[in-house]
């Protein structure tokens, strides 16, 4: 799929102007779109460049990472979606280890709008939060316009 790009970043230059944002934190920080590896999976991150951090879900808990991709493009959208379905054009922002693709999803949680993945053999969006992953039945999901 093109039209989107992944761009190596970190925390000690800019982000490329281009890069997707997903939504906002609790506290009104701008979290963007992110990927990263961690524990041997390939999976979506949030990058929230405010708080020089940056998290993904994994095994039930929200972890911090440090090394990360962020999504760059112009002509995505979030729509509305449910148990892991997975629409035409849906953005995949990495892999279990087991090779299943993930895709970007998001959700309102906690005051914040924040991304994650959607895993579609288990039906459902998890997001990092407050040390944990939660999940999400009901989500948006990020697709190519």
């Amino acid at each position: 799929m093109s039209g989107y790009s992944w761009v190596p970043s970190s925390f000690g230059r800019a982000l490329p102007p281009n890069a997707v944002q997903g939504g906002r934190d609790s506290d009104g920080s701008i979290i963007y779109v992110g990927k990263t590896r961690y524990m041997g999976d390939e999976l979506p991150c949030k990058v929230i460049p405010q708080k020089r951090a940056a998290y993904v879900s994994h095994n039930c808990r929200e972890h911090q990472v440090s090394s990360f991709e962020v999504l760059c493009q112009q002509t995505l959208r979030w729509v509305r979606n449910s148990g892991g379905y997975i629409p035409p054009g849906a953005v995949p922002g990495g892999r279990t280890n087991t090779g299943e693709t993930l895709y970007i999803g998001r959700v309102h949680h906690g005051g914040s709008e924040t991304v994650g993945k959607v895993h579609p053999s288990h039906g459902c969006l998890y997001i990092p939060y407050g040390g944990n992953e939660v999940s999400y039945k009901q989500y948006d999901i990020l697709v190519l316009q």
